[in-house]
């Protein structure tokens, strides 16, 4: 029987157990792919910092790879409360001290007040995509006004999957870019190439 990607109970049972993962790709190199898109880190005020947006952090240490370059106004979002924890144990067993912000949310029911009323300049999500799109087309829409919603003007939706045509679907508010294709791992050297997809979405 496949896994319930899209139910919160299946990631609560993970996750008491599970203190890192990462789907896809490492952080490093998913990083090394975003950076040409990312607008620079304000060393000058707090409150000039790209507003960044990671949505279902998990158990991955993303968080603490945007710090290393800089950005800490970053808000890190999981709708299962065990994966907020851990993402601040990450933080905090790197730099000593929690710096970013972490909040309990549902990716497919984004709230306003998730950056106290300020709008991101980015949202990145490596394969939450994925895991929402189990629960069907409908679920994946909502989590794409959502994030609408959430950009900034000039914002851009960042989003990693295992799928060549995650975003192939009629009514979807935004134009899609495939920036990069990541070789899938192989068991066997016979076996076929396959590509993960890193995507740049920017509101129609």
């Amino acid at each position: 029987m496949p896994a319930d990607f899209e139910k919160q109970s299946y990631w609560h049972e993970r996750f008491v157990s599970e203190t890192s993962f990462e789907w896809l790709a490492s952080s490093d190199l998913f990083m090394s792919i975003i950076e040409p898109y990312l607008p620079p880190p304000s060393h000058d005020s707090d409150d000039n910092q790209p507003q960044i947006l990671q949505l279902g952090c998990g158990t991955s240490d993303l968080q603490n790879h945007f710090r290393l370059q800089g950005y800490l106004d970053v808000t890190n979002v999981d709708y299962e409360p065990l994966a907020i924890e851990r993402g601040k144990q990450l933080e905090k067993a790197a730099f000593g001290d929690v710096r970013m912000k972490y909040a309990v949310a549902d990716a497919t029911q984004l709230r306003n007040d998730l950056n106290r009323g300020r709008k991101f300049d980015v949202v990145v999500d490596k394969s939450t995509v994925d895991a929402v799109s189990c629960g069907g087309t409908t679920s994946l829409l909502r989590m794409a006004a959502g994030v609408k919603r959430s950009l900034a003007k000039g914002g851009i939706w960042i989003s990693l999957s295992y799928s060549s045509s995650r975003f192939d679907f009629d009514d979807l508010p935004f134009d899609v870019e495939v920036i990069a294709k990541i070789p899938a791992p192989k068991f066997r050297a016979s076996d076929p190439d396959v590509y993960h997809h890193c995507y740049l979405l920017r509101p129609k």
